[in-house]
């Protein structure tokens, strides 16, 4: 009964110390004002997104040759494409399928990096495999590799998020195993080890837990780099395909006509830079409050 009792007094006193300490995280947080921008900048864009449906006028492949080319006004908020196409509705369109790609790279290029690299810091004989097959793909410009991928692979969506997230693992793991390796030496995994754990328990219940801030932080800057690469292979044609809106693919339509139809590069360009620069900002001031130093 008196175990019981002061089993439960410790789990109370634990759940405190968490509220607390996010309390306090919370609140660093919203005393950077540049983090606080970033978060407001995301939410933004990600609203527009999902919302696309609702704040978007006109179907983004309804075509008005007639209107081609038409100027910002006139019913159309951000002019017209070479196709009569609505801008606007493309670039929302387009932003929606860009923040999907990219999360969908950063969260499995997250979990299976953080696998990746647990396994790496457990196993010793692992890691001289795992981490050299790491270092040979991080040697590889990402960009370069994933327009090698593509053409292998072919100009899909999902080729997209599958050949961005086998590229951006390498880094994860690599952050991952760092961390793990530190905490796999602390006196407390080396109890649970003599009270007979499993490898699975100590490594995903004990250590993972421990790695997940470096890991959450990078996570952040993926995602930003990610639409930042899917673009650019959409851009010369091996990322997201026609007609498809994508906010790379449009500034590729625009490029036979950027001088006499300045819309067309300007707001898909200006929507590019605020999402990833919002992301970007919105990871350092995450990095800030997790690691202070």
């Amino acid at each position: 009964m008196i175990m019981k009792n002061a089993d439960n007094s410790a789990m109370a006193l634990n759940k405190k110390s968490i509220k607390e300490h996010r309390a306090i995280m919370i609140k660093s947080f919203l005393k950077n004002k540049l983090a606080v921008a970033g978060l407001i900048i995301v939410v933004v864009m990600v609203l527009a997104a999902v919302l696309a449906p609702v704040i978007t006028k006109y179907d983004p492949y309804e075509m008005d040759i007639q209107n081609r080319l038409a100027a910002p006004g006139n019913g159309h908020l951000f002019g017209t494409d070479t196709f009569g196409r609505d801008v606007f509705s493309r670039v929302i369109y387009g932003l929606r399928i860009s923040l999907y790609v990219g999360f969908a790279i950063a969260i499995i290029a997250m979990v299976f990096g953080l696998i990746i690299g647990l396994l790496s810091a457990y196993f010793p004989k692992a890691d001289v495999v795992l981490m050299r097959i790491c270092e040979a793909m991080m040697s590889i410009p990402a960009t370069l590799m994933a327009i090698a991928m593509m053409a292998a692979l072919g100009a899909k969506t999902e080729n997209v998020i599958i050949s961005l997230s086998i590229i951006y693992m390498p880094t994860i793991a690599k952050i991952a195993r760092a961390s793990a390796l530190s905490v796999k030496e602390m006196s407390y995994i080396e109890a649970i080890k003599a009270q007979g754990a499993s490898w699975m328990r100590i490594i995903f219940r004990h250590i993972a837990p421990n790695v997940m801030s470096p890991v959450i932080v990078q996570t952040t800057f993926i995602f930003a780099s990610a639409i930042i690469v899917e673009s650019s292979l959409s851009f010369i044609g091996v990322g997201v395909p026609q007609p498809t809106p994508s906010l790379g693919n449009i500034l590729s339509e625009a490029r036979s006509v950027i001088y006499n139809s300045w819309w067309m590069t300007l707001y898909p360009g200006i929507v590019m830079i605020l999402t990833v620069l919002g992301i970007n900002i919105l990871g350092d001031g995450i990095r800030d409050i997790i690691d202070p130093t």
